[in-house]
């Protein structure tokens, strides 16, 4: 299986049911290594022959056994370069909210966004501060409900 993504591409891909077969096997394999080095070098053979070898960034590495652990999961998956700008319906998607609410965050100044005409644009590294964001404030929130349940003996437990 070969993916072929240019920098500026938003391109999903779907995998079939033989790259999901193949996505769990490798991704098994892989994160074998994630742990055991710093930067992995990776072989590419071909009719037993070694044609080059690579290093990777281990986060690469780790970058690749989560997509590939998604395909294995049968999920699309998609490339969005940090500086890419969105549309209000691509954001919302991202955010998993409707348009309209997203269009609201924008208007209340909770997130940048410039404007194009009359279209706004969202660029994807603030949309994943202002996600990053509200799941910190989510957690400390429900931190703060188990500490509650706790004081009232209502049978929870401690968190880890």
């Amino acid at each position: 299986m070969s993916l072929a993504l240019t920098i500026d591409s938003k391109e999903t891909i779907i995998p079939t049911e033989q790259d999901t077969a193949l996505a769990e096997s490798s991704s098994r394999v892989l994160a074998a290594y994630i742990q055991s080095t710093k930067n992995p070098v990776i072989q590419l053979v071909k009719n037993g022959k070694t044609l080059e070898k690579l290093t990777l960034p281990a986060s690469a590495l780790r970058l690749l056994v989560d997509m590939l652990t998604q395909m294995a999961s049968g999920n699309a998956v998609t490339f969005i370069p940090i500086h890419a700008e969105l549309t209000t319906q691509e954001a919302a998607d991202l955010l998993n909210v409707s348009r309209p609410y997203l269009v609201s965050l924008l208007e209340n100044k909770k997130l940048p966004c410039r404007k194009v005409g009359t279209r706004r644009r969202v660029l994807v590294k603030d949309l994943l501060q202002y996600k990053a964001n509200i799941d910190q404030k989510r957690l400390h929130i429900l931190d703060e409900l188990a500490k509650q349940a706790q004081e009232l003996d209502m049978g929870y437990s401690k968190r880890d």
